[in-house]
């Protein structure tokens, strides 16, 4: 392990609460507006996420807000201090404004400790398309590899991690401008589940639309295989809300693919499900360049 490197990501991200629990990596939250009151999403370890999904499923809308960079200075000020190397994973910048908030705090440190060693990664994703660079950069970390190397591989390797979803209601996004009102519409037919996924920008776009859960998690799995190299040794992370059965459907479906060697599952949390609605399936993994759509 290189203990001289800490690792961290924010809540978007959709990784464990065991992952952020480990040596040398640190889990920051994203607000969330609920029920008129501002928590923090907590990776899971005290929220109650299906009391949340209930509630966006009786008409709840919650809103999210960035991190601001004050917090981000409370947090890499003192890893500074102890002459720590930092490598943070952000939500994507055509998303949210957190990776601003963290440069901008990169910037006030380096006025007071200008040799601060602090990588910013924009994803260029969300969810586990951002939690899947996490898990990488771990295991590089693990492995000893210098922070130079760690973050040289995930800037290429995010050109090539790619988030399908699908959900049952567009409303949410197109609230909270994540997508077109016009990519919304098709949300509105009758058993449509529209398949989203996020671009060579980093920008959610609605990539096909199907009838039905059974046929939109095959379209998933055909765009999975599309997008592999299909030689080579790859890990698949799936997420879902209040839907674990769809994906565990998914799952299922893609261990049949002889090149996958691991796969993650979580439940989302408050943040990806303020946008997406409760009801969500996502498949998250590295392979081709992300399609320009």
């Amino acid at each position: 392990m290189n203990k001289n490197i800490v690792l961290i990501i924010d809540s978007a991200s959709t990784v464990t609460l065991d992952f952020i629990k480990q040596e040398n990596v640190i889990g920051i939250g994203i607000n969330c507006s609920y029920k008129g009151k501002d928590v923090i999403d907590d990776f899971g370890e005290k929220f109650n996420r299906k009391e949340f999904y209930k509630a966006l499923k009786s008409g709840e809308m919650p809103t999210t807000s960035q991190i601001n960079s004050f917090r981000f200075e409370e947090v890499f000020k003192p890893l500074v201090k102890e002459g720590k190397s930092i490598i943070y994973i952000s939500l994507g910048g055509a998303l949210s404004g957190t990776v601003d908030s963290a440069r901008m705090a990169v910037e006030n440190i380096k006025e007071e400790y200008a040799n601060a060693d602090i990588s910013v990664i924009d994803s260029m994703s969300a969810s586990l398309g951002e939690g899947l660079l996490g898990y990488y950069a771990y295991e590089m970390m693990k492995q000893g590899k210098a922070k130079d190397e760690i973050v040289d591989f995930l800037e290429e390797a995010k050109t090539r991690t790619h988030a399908f979803f699908t959900v049952n209601d567009l409303s949410h996004l197109k609230r909270g401008g994540r997508i077109s009102s016009s990519a919304a519409v098709v949300g509105s037919l009758l058993n449509v589940k529209p398949i989203l996924y996020v671009n060579h920008e980093g920008r959610i776009v609605s990539y096909s639309k199907t009838r039905g859960t059974k046929k939109a998690i095959a379209t998933l799995v055909e765009k999975f295989k599309d997008n592999i190299n299909p030689d080579e040794k790859i890990t698949v992370a799936i997420s879902y809300g209040d839907n674990y059965e769809d994906g565990k459907l998914l799952e299922e479906a893609i261990r049949k693919f002889d090149n996958v060697e691991k796969i993650i599952t979580n439940e989302e949390g408050t943040i990806i499900t303020s946008h997406t609605g409760p009801d969500m399936v996502g498949l998250f993994f590295m392979g081709k360049l992300r399609e320009k759509v």
